[in-house]
């Protein structure tokens, strides 16, 4: 991110996605009984993934694999050997449910459409995308926690340009903000650079998709899990993220993540970078648009 947020009561990490984690390396975990291959059933990964949460392990993000029969963990560089073996102790005898993989790099939230917007508490995000309501009022979305403890938006860092202000922002467990338009002089475009995003969807397992940021511009890749927890630490916990293996970095928070047309999500962090790859969680953009009754157009 080429700017960061300044030090409040709470320190806000920059949700810059240290985005593109590179490609993540299985660990082995031993399954419930030797030699043989356990199944687990729906409540069993659910108190599976419970566990993960009562751990409260920072840099680990998790998702159910129904498919495989397992809680994915992934866990960054900052979690030690120790904190692996914490999260399996609390899985107890469903320790075998549990598939954990390495990221290099850190989770980060990434702060930093795709076009660059300015907070006036001094740190940089990316417009995610346009939408406007029922009465025909325009607002854009972006990362819940790019507007958590902002007021004004800027389209430049000299903060001469007024975009608006903030109208809606919810962050942790979720992490989606909106901002309604002040300035009748910009031009509200209904597209992602040269992409028109005509509307709003659900991502899947598999869908190729592609994010856009004000750091590193266009990255493609696909989804890898949903339902994803993300804890970043310090209590910032997000539920219900869509797992890529996009790259992202800091700046790009709030981006679009999009398929063909349709919007499908929010850039929230992640870890690596756009040199080696990475992980990189979206908030579902349904949600938001549920959330505050507007749509895309």
């Amino acid at each position: 991110m080429s700017s960061q947020r300044t030090t409040r009561t709470r320190t806000i990490r920059l949700l810059a996605v240290t985005a593109g984690l590179a490609a993540a390396a299985t660990l082995a975990v031993p399954s419930a009984s030797a030699g043989t291959e356990q199944t687990y059933g729906a409540a069993q990964l659910a108190t599976a993934a419970d566990a993960v949460l009562a751990a409260d392990v920072a840099g680990t993000a998790w998702h159910v694999d129904p498919a495989a029969g397992k809680v994915v963990v992934t866990a960054d560089s900052t979690v030690s050997p120790a904190e692996i073996a914490k999260i399996k102790q609390r899985a107890g005898t469903n320790a075998g449910a549990i598939k954990v993989e390495r990221t290099p790099g850190k989770f980060t939230k990434l702060i930093s459409g795709g076009d660059a917007i300015y907070a006036d508490g001094g740190w940089r995000c990316s417009l995610g995308f346009n939408v406007r309501d029922g009465a025909g009022a325009y607002y854009f979305l972006t990362a819940g926690h790019c507007t958590d403890g902002a007021g004004t938006w800027y389209a430049n860092s000299s903060k001469t340009t007024v975009l608006g202000t903030t109208a809606g922002s919810s962050f942790p467990n979720n992490d989606y903000g909106l901002v309604r338009y002040t300035n009748s002089t910009i031009t509200k475009s209904g597209s992602v650079g040269s992409v028109d995003i005509t509307s709003a969807a659900n991502a899947t397992v598999g869908m190729s998709v592609t994010r856009r940021g004000s750091t590193t511009g266009t990255h493609s890749g696909s989804v890898t899990g949903l339902n994803a927890t993300v804890n970043y630490g310090g209590g910032d916990i997000v539920y219900g993220m869509i797992r890529t293996n996009v790259c992202a970095e800091p700046g790009d928070s709030g981006g679009p993540l999009y398929s063909g047309s349709r919007a499908i999500g929010l850039t929230s962090g992640g870890s690596g970078n756009c040199s080696t790859g990475g992980t990189t969680f979206f908030q579902p953009v349904t949600e938001a648009l549920s959330a505050y009754g507007v749509s895309v157009y």
